[in-house]
């Protein structure tokens, strides 16, 4: 035991020595490359104190980096994420100025700005060569997870807490955000997402399933993690109860939309039991979050923690990489933007401002440090992990479902599955990966720009009311711009977008192809034979328009030319409705009973042949209503888990799949009591999203990494409720600020 303590001790030494002295040489190369970089002195040096100069600085700088960087990122918690981003370059090069200082005789010289360029590459050149030395040594590397399995065992021994034994497999969704069935079925069949297409040709089934009719994220997470997306109408909705626009992107109405959940089924969510959120719009009852929305708009001293980037960031060539990805994906996004304007492409929409920075951290960074504390919380061995990856959807909805731009992003998608795959085989456990999506995207041309007028134009038009000459335009309502405005410490949107003014004037909402209309000064929900009363041309003119398919109006579905059918007789509205897919009718009805379903309830038109809607906000790819591929998202598990029910209907149903795979693997799940105030939301850990030098990287430049990330260890969880409900006393961390 003793020998094999020295083994270790002794190969660990070999890698430092190696690391520096890789290290050495590039500072020796790039000091004969670059003009504004010197290491010796005015009068000339010998090749021996040149070495000895280079060897000491290459040194300093990797003592600093393992010292003091860590300690600056956790200084730095409190500066917004995409700024700390930003400022990565300009720490490292500080570090690497200090480290010259430290050499003997002032030997080391470097301009500021040269110093940067050093900085990261010397930290870039660290990291690959650790890699390679950590891929050498595999069974030390195993030995290490196998003694951090072995600890977090017996602690949760210690504890009582319930767990899974070390032979019980634990299970990893994923969640491709905005990945239709046919999209993936089409990109595994291309080659353009490998990792997929040979899951299918072996280990793993895949099916479609079928959305409720608002089919977005907030209404498919909520129900897949929470068991419950009843009263979710759409993406955004007005409540006459409260005066409130709910809108499930922003982190109050995440928080609420989350508690209401757990109220109505008494149950924390699925992964109440050792699980973990990454990248959600809701915890789904796990102890373990990060980039999880429902919790960020949380304040208070003990829930400014933001682990998932902290154990991302403190390893520099982790913060250097994901920021040189940053940049090369915002100019990759202007780019393309460029060349679809002078291409003249149709459909189109506008792509300045700030979008190349949101897709930009929705394709690098949230996908970057969300897959980094998956490959965390595997290593650490946690019996459930879900995550969502948001890159293709933002992509999508300005760019289209399909063409080279989100090829690009499912085929950089498909390398950070395969990064996850290959390090799942050195977990301490075993893992089987699910995939699913949560709604797919239908392409189309907007309503405003086919019809030269919003929603909100047409119904003022309708109601009589005064309308603007210039089209105003409904700002994109996608996943990403939130966790942006999550990370940069901006307030959430209030005043009259959150609160409208009570009055005559209508409230027009959309969702993308879904619009929804309410009447404010109307109590409860307005009957049909009131609006024609108070507006006599305004549900005609909606439902004879040629971008708009159907009504919905207390109970009565309307389509063009006085066709009228109602709900409550079977069937009657089946003809009406069968263009828009099978189940339309019952999708319809079941929003229909919703108590904060709209006054009127507004689906776009739909082309069977293109597959293409009419969105109401600013999308070519869009999703939140009936019609096409976006109410067709999949669902693929590996063949060791029971098959689903054919024809999966909802997104309430594929928790119930999804809770059966965890009984199957880990016995059964335990409900929690209904929570009493406080939202439903678990408590995060602290740094376990951590992952190594080498991983990221290698995702980044399109190859299966091998095992050479360095796991934290994980301190002991926080609360005393087995992470399903936080504690009365605790409040729950936030890690996305």
């Amino acid at each position: 035991m003793r020998r094999g303590r020295w083994r270790t001790a002794g190969s660990a030494l070999v890698r430092v020595i190696l690391v520096w002295a890789v290290s050495t040489l590039t500072m020796l190369a790039l000091a004969g490359i670059l003009p504004d970089f010197r290491l010796q002195s005015g009068d000339g040096d010998s090749v021996t104190e040149i070495g000895l100069t280079a060897a000491w600085g290459a040194g300093a700088f990797g003592l600093l980096s393992a010292l003091v960087w860590p300690v600056l990122v956790r200084a730095l918690l409190l500066v917004p994420a995409l700024l700390l981003g930003l400022l990565v370059f300009f720490l490292n090069g500080s570090l690497l100025l200090l480290a010259l200082s430290l050499i003997p005789s002032g030997r080391g010289e470097v301009a500021p700005e040269t110093a940067v360029v050093v900085a990261a590459v010397m930290s870039a050149v660290a990291s690959a060569t650790s890699t390679a030395l950590a891929v050498r040594d595999d069974e030390a590397y195993r030995r290490r997870l196998h003694r951090l399995a072995d600890r977090r065992r017996r602690r949760t021994r210690l504890k009582g807490a319930p767990g899974a034994g070390p032979s019980a497999p634990g299970l990893v969704f994923l969640q491709l955000d905005g990945v239709g069935y046919g999209t993936l079925r089409h990109a595994a069949g291309s080659a353009l997402m490998p990792t997929v297409a040979g899951w299918l040709d072996g280990s793993h089934h895949i099916t479609p399933w079928r959305t409720d009719w608002s089919s977005q994220t907030g209404a498919s997470q909520l129900g897949i993690l929470h068991g419950s997306n009843h009263d979710v109408p759409a993406f955004r909705w007005y409540e006459k109860d409260t005066g409130e626009v709910v809108v499930c992107n922003r982190p109050t109405s995440a928080a609420e939309l989350q508690r209401r959940a757990v109220a109505r089924t008494g149950d924390g969510g699925l992964l109440t039991l050792d699980g973990a959120s990454r990248g959600n719009l809701f915890s789904g009852g796990a102890d373990q979050l990060a980039l999880v929305l429902s919790v960020s708009a949380r304040r208070g001293r003990a829930n400014r923690s933001r682990a998932g980037y902290f154990a991302y960031f403190c390893d520099p060539a982790n913060a250097v990489r994901t920021a040189l990805s940053f940049v090369a994906e915002v100019a990759r996004e202007i780019g393309q933007s460029l060349r679809a304007r002078l291409r003249e492409e149709r459909p189109r929409v506008a792509r300045g401002g700030l979008y190349p920075l949101i897709r930009a951290f929705a394709t690098v960074v949230e996908r970057d440090v969300v897959v980094a504390a998956v490959i965390g919380d595997m290593l650490a061995g946690r019996a459930a992990i879900y995550a969502d990856l948001v890159a293709y959807d933002e992509v999508a909805h300005h760019s289209g479902p399909h063409g080279r731009d989100t090829d690009r992003v499912l085929a950089r998608l498909d390398r950070s599955l395969a990064l996850i795959a290959r390090v799942a085989e050195h977990a301490p456990r075993e893992y089987r990966i699910v995939l699913l999506s949560d709604h797919g995207q239908s392409p189309g041309e907007t309503f405003l720009g086919r019809y030269g007028l919003t929603l909100k134009d047409l119904v003022r038009a309708g109601c009589g009311l005064p309308v603007s000459r210039r089209a105003g335009r409904t700002r994109s309502g996608a996943e990403a711009r939130a966790a942006v405005r999550a990370a940069l410490h901006r307030p959430v949107e209030e005043g009259e977008q959150a609160h409208p003014e009570r009055g005559p004037d209508p409230v027009v909402l959309a969702s993308g192809n879904l619009g929804l209309i309410s009447f404010p000064d109307v109590r409860g929900r307005a009957s049909r034979e009131r609006i024609e009363r108070a507006h006599p041309a305004l549900l005609a003119t909606l439902a004879n328009h040629p971008g708009i398919g159907f009504l919905l109006v207390d109970g009565e579905v309307l389509g063009p030319g006085g066709a009228v059918a109602r709900l409550d007789e079977p069937g009657a509205a089946q003809e009406l409705l069968a263009r828009f897919g099978p189940g339309a009718e019952q999708a319809v009805r079941r929003t229909d009973a919703f108590p904060h379903v709209a006054d009127v309830m507004v689906n776009s038109s739909y082309d069977p042949l293109a597959g293409s809607v009419h969105a109401f906000e600013e999308q070519i790819g869009s999703h939140g209503g009936l019609g096409g591929e976006q109410g067709r998202p999949f669902l693929m598990w590996p063949t060791e888990l029971s098959e689903p029910e054919p024809g999966l209907v909802g997104a309430e149903a594929v928790h119930e799949v999804l809770r059966r795979w965890l009984r199957e693997a880990d016995g059964p799940q335990v409900p929690v009591d209904p929570p009493v105030g406080e939202a439903a939301v678990g408590e995060a850990a602290m740094g376990e999203a951590a992952m190594g030098e080498a991983a990221m990287g290698e995702a980044q430049a399109g190859e299966a990494a091998a095992p050479g990330a360095q796991p934290v260890e994980e301190p002991p969880s926080g609360g005393g409720n087995g992470g399903s409900l936080p504690s009365a006393r605790v409040s729950a961390r936030d890690e996305i600020r």
